[in-house]
Formats: structure tokens, sequence, C-alpha cells
């Protein structure tokens, strides 16, 4: 298995997308594209686990800073294709951010989990991550 970073011109562009559509799937591929492109101009990027059967997990995520955490790394998208889930591939995905992000100089990795998402928590919480606040939003505005 090895870790990358989706580039554009990449030939495993498609089968990535449908990975990632596992997570979002009310995007089509070429709305998930055209936001992943425009996301990417705000410094989003996606990496994605790659081994001999395929696509096994993918990531989306930012490097920012916040008066409230400083300098972090966040995980907007985790996906491990449904083929390749209890495997550990979503650990050796997670081990992989953690190294970017203390080779990046953060000192914190944060994500949101909807709250239905039960198995997603069990996982998080298993990999040490702690329920450190509640997300409040607006939606309809």
């Amino acid at each position: 298995m090895e870790v990358l970073f989706l580039e554009i011109e990449s030939a495993d562009y498609d089968a990535v997308a449908e990975v990632m559509l596992q997570l979002r799937p009310h995007y089509d591929q070429a709305g998930l594209f055209a936001q992943i492109h425009k996301q990417q101009a705000l410094g989003y990027q996606v990496v994605y686990v790659k081994s001999a059967q395929g696509i096994l997990a993918v990531a989306g995520f930012q490097i920012g800073e916040k008066l409230a955490w400083g300098k972090h790394l966040y995980i907007d998208d985790l996906v491990t294709n449904a083929d390749s889930r209890s495997s550990g591939v979503g650990h050796f995905l997670l081990d992989w951010l953690k190294i970017y992000a203390q080779g990046q100089g953060c000192k914190q990795i944060h994500l949101d989990s909807g709250v239905q998402r039960f198995a997603a928590h069990k996982f998080y919480l298993r990999e040490d991550f702690h329920i450190a606040s509640h997300h409040f939003a607006l939606t309809d505005i």
C-alpha cells in the first residue's frame, strides 16, 4: 500500500472519485470534480491509498491555523472503499496523516463526523480521537 497525492492529470482520478462518492453520494462525478477543484484553490488536498487491488481509501484535508487550535490539519473527508473496510486501511491512512501533519508543523488533527455515523465514531475513538466539542450549524441561510 502507498499513499499518493491526487493530481489533476492522474490516471487514478476517476477511481478516486468513485471511492469519494461513497461518502458524498449527493454529488455526481462531474460535480465532485468541480467542487474538489474549487477547494484545491483554497488549500484542500486529496490523498489516497493505492495497492494492487485498486484505490482502498481517500482523504481530503487542509492545513490551517485558528486561535483555538493553532496550526492543525483538518480532515474534511475520509472514506475507506466499502470493499476494504475493517482491513486496517483506515488506520494506515490516519497514521500517514498524523506523520504528514507533524511534518507540516501541526500540533493537532481535527474532523467532524455526522451524528448518525456510529461505525465511524467507533473507528475514530479507537484511533485515539476524542469528542472535543459540539459542532453547530445554520444550514439554510
